[in-house]
């Protein structure tokens, strides 16, 4: 048996150590692969000096959660590869962590991820998907942690720890590029389920999650990814009549009303702008990003754009990345 965990990491070196050091204290023999995303921090410096044991694979650039991972599970499957994990940079695991995915002895598996803040509550456990509204379910999200103590089939399991045999992936291929960010492991395990396997969690394999340290691009970045990817998703999985069904019935009329807003909201703030401080308008001015960020994904979407979003929706990123890390340290103390 051969274990490779593969970890993604883009300017995250301080979250990636540390997911890196809870995994030194797993018992289970395992080789990890750190694929770093074309960082332009000093990330690859650290996992040299530090983490020689860890095999590094160097990107050039961001190709993506998606590709990104895709390039250490190539070289995983290369070198002979039994279980495959999927693991998130900005998590920490238990101990015992990998004895408990091995114990089930599941095709594919989740983890039980709690909060990094508060181990007493879910990040939540994967999604069911949801005909009528489009989107997938969160099961168990943020609730308390000692109501999920059964295994469950779900349809997808939460990304930030997806352990599945290797044989799983030579069969229905990796994830799909194209996602780039966002509906990528629901996508892998849609196909999964189609080919037979069903994805569970695994309520004993527990790890700690900061949620959104992986997505430092703020709302406007996750709205685009979201709206984008949401469509490419219905696209590739629903059936013909699922879709007619879906784009009559909720997919236009969200998308329209998206559209009534959008310059209703532009107005308003340009009005508001003239009597109050534009300090004073930044939550509108956020939620009128965001509204933005959702057109942009559909329109990118309809035009056939995928991988990277435009830049601006990154905007402000480095003080977002600022806010939440000292959010994280507070917490810690």
């Amino acid at each position: 048996m051969s274990i490779f965990v593969i970890i993604l990491n883009w300017n995250g070196k301080n979250d990636t150590i540390e997911c890196l050091e809870s995994l030194q204290k797993v018992s289970v023999p395992h080789q990890v692969i750190i694929v770093d995303n074309g960082s332009t921090d000093d990330s690859i410096a650290s996992f040299k000096g530090d983490f020689s044991s860890a095999t590094l694979l160097e990107n050039k650039e961001n190709l993506g959660y998606a590709e990104g991972n895709n390039v250490g599970i190539r070289y995983a499957l290369k070198k002979g590869a039994s279980h495959l994990l999927i693991l998130n940079n900005d998590t920490t695991v238990d101990p015992f962590f990998l004895d408990a995915l091995l114990k089930s002895n599941s095709d594919i598996l989740g983890a039980k991820p709690l909060l990094y803040g508060d181990h007493t509550r879910l990040d939540h456990l994967g999604g069911l998907w949801n005909s009528k509204k489009g989107v997938f379910d969160l099961v168990g999200c943020r609730e308390k942690e000692e109501c999920w103590n059964s295994p469950q089939p779900l349809d997808y399991v939460c990304g930030c720890a997806l352990f599945a045999k290797a044989e799983v992936f030579k069969k229905i291929g990796l994830f799909e590029p194209r996602f780039f960010l966002f509906w990528e492991e629901s996508d892998w395990c849609a196909r999964a389920r189609a080919a037979g396997y069903q994805p569970y969690f695994c309520p004993q394999a527990k790890l700690y999650h900061k949620v959104s340290a992986s997505f430092t691009g703020g709302k406007a970045h996750t709205t685009y990814f979201w709206w984008r990817n949401r469509l490419f998703w219905i696209e590739r999985n629903c059936s013909k009549q699922e879709k007619w069904r879906l784009y009559l019935k909720t997919l236009v009329p969200e998308i329209a009303h998206l559209l009534k807003l959008y310059p209703l909201k532009s107005l308003q703030l340009f009005l508001l702008n003239h009597f109050k401080p534009k300090e004073l308008q930044n939550e509108r001015r956020e939620r009128l990003r965001n509204y933005k960020a959702a057109l942009s994904g559909i329109k990118d979407y309809l035009l056939r754009r995928f991988g990277n979003g435009p830049s601006w929706i990154f905007k402000n990123q480095n003080n977002l990345v600022q806010s939440r890390q000292s959010v994280i340290k507070s917490k810690k103390r």
